[in-house]
């Protein structure tokens, strides 16, 4: 059966360098040393672990004949009832600042109307989202009401962290209640789980189940190490391999977020690949690791600091760089206005790069724009492409100049063209199509046929449909 990945939802800091480690831990003596409890922990940590309940209205048609393409075809969308329905969603969150201010996956309350939390005393507190951000997963609620007097947790250096150390998951598995599974540490950097670039998780064998996503990771001093977030699993249930976002990159979403921003992600202006074994056999290397230079733009950070494509970066302020997230993850994580220190091959000789961090330059402007003039873009919005929105948006076609469509009008003549989020327009009618105003000036135009070429996921593909 495949095998696939799951993100632990319903059924239905900036980084500082890592501090010397609290105490050495030692493994039990004897067998008497083995009899302990985790009570006295989960008794102070499980209160500031909550449930977050999100709902979303939608309009469905009262007629299923419409999901047929046949009838949509001569009977079209108009003259068919619809009638509401309420789609919920449930997961975890924590309570980190006493002001009631609690983190949670973005996969939990994505597309949400309204959101409650169930704290464990039994309470339930509507909650506004300050900030939600797909890229890395996390959202940043803020309780309405209550005492403004929350049990919280504190953040621990997830950087401190060491495979076998002890952990404890806390959340609301299946809607069951507040469950506490505990285990170990089975492996850190993990960077091959999802699709994000900065993604860089904590894997545990500490049971985490569907309505675990944005539940707490413990430490042995009830310290939050990260947010749980992720299964792998080929039923749907837990077998042990459960991923959490470390503590760190959680402290920077929330930073941002009370300050009223979205994260910023650092740019130095230089393009990264992954090492294969080829490649690495290629560059005389014993293993697959580092991140390897692709592209370096003209006037960037990387060419101040001598960065060249083919140097292989292995490491970032001496820590271990295996791949191109893992090293993405300490440059957001480390924060703009810092520098870093890269540890870089070249030629076989061990050389380094100080980079100075800085925001991606948002050139040309993005000059975002909604098509509303009849076309096959109407209901597309629409921004120039530049390094801040390839960072924003997670792009990763080829181009750095052109039209990007952010998202799409559901019901829109765009969506029934069949346009995605992510798609560059290149050209409309053999015109290249370079800025927002260009694309909103062909849409003014009539014409019997449109020819349209469009980037999506770094292939070009070409279509012509009717006026």
């Amino acid at each position: 059966m495949r095998r696939l990945v799951m993100t632990a939802l319903a059924v239905a800091t900036l980084a500082t360098a890592a501090p010397a480690r609290a105490a050495e831990t030692v493994v039990p003596p004897s067998q008497a040393a083995l009899v302990y409890s985790f009570a006295p922990l989960v008794k102070r940590v499980s209160p500031a672990v909550v449930n977050v309940y999100a709902s979303r209205t939608v309009r469905q048609r009262v007629s299923p004949f419409m999901d047929d393409p046949f009838f949509r075809q001569f009977f079209g969308g108009g003259g068919f009832a619809t009638r509401p329905r309420v789609q919920q969603s449930l997961g975890s969150g924590v309570i980190i600042d006493k002001s009631g201010v609690v983190v949670t996956n973005y996969h939990v309350i994505a597309n949400a109307d309204e959101v409650k939390v169930a704290l464990a005393d039994k309470r339930e507190l509507a909650a506004d989202i300050v900030m939600k951000d797909e890229r890395m997963d996390l959202a940043v609620l803020r309780l309405k009401g209550g005492s403004g007097d929350f049990p919280t947790i504190a953040f621990a250096d997830s950087d401190a962290l060491a495979v076998g150390d002890l952990v404890l998951a806390i959340g609301d598995p299946f809607g069951v209640g507040q469950t506490v599974t505990s285990g170990i540490v089975s492996a850190l950097a993990r960077t091959q789980i999802g699709a994000s670039d900065y993604q860089f998780y904590i894997q545990t064998d500490a049971a985490i189940n569907p309505g675990n996503s944005g539940g707490a990771l413990v430490d042995m001093e009830g310290r939050l190490v990260g947010i749980n977030t992720a299964i792998y699993s080929r039923s749907g249930g837990s077998i042990g391999i459960g991923f959490a976002i470390p503590s760190n990159m959680v402290r920077v979403v929330v930073a941002a977020a009370l300050t009223g921003k979205r994260v910023q992600l650092p740019w130095i202006g230089a393009d990264f690949q992954q090492v294969t074994p080829d490649l690495a056999a290629g560059l005389g290397l014993d293993r697959a690791r580092g991140a390897l230079v692709a592209s370096v733009a003209d006037g960037s950070p990387a060419e101040t600091a001598g960065l060249r494509a083919g140097d292989l970066v292995v490491s970032a302020d001496t820590v271990d760089v295996d791949d191109p997230p893992s090293l993405n993850y300490r440059l957001v994580t480390k924060g703009i206005g810092s520098t870093v220190e890269l540890g870089v091959i070249r030629g076989g000789r061990a050389e380094k790069a100080t980079i100075a961090l800085q925001a991606a330059p948002e050139v040309p402007p993005r000059d975002e724009r909604v098509i509303s003039i009849e076309s096959p873009f109407a209901g597309a919005t629409v921004v120039n492409l530049s390094p801040a929105v390839i960072a924003d948006l997670g792009y990763k076609g080829r181009r750095s100049k052109g039209v990007l469509i952010e998202k799409i009008a559901e019901g829109s003549i765009a969506a029934g063209v069949g346009f995605q989020a992510g798609d560059v327009i290149v050209e409309v009618n053999g015109v290249p199509v370079d800025a927002t105003r260009t694309l909103e000036d062909l849409a003014r135009q009539r014409f019997d046929l449109w020819r349209l070429a469009i980037e999506r996921d770094g292939r070009l593909i070409r279509s012509t449909i009717g006026g």
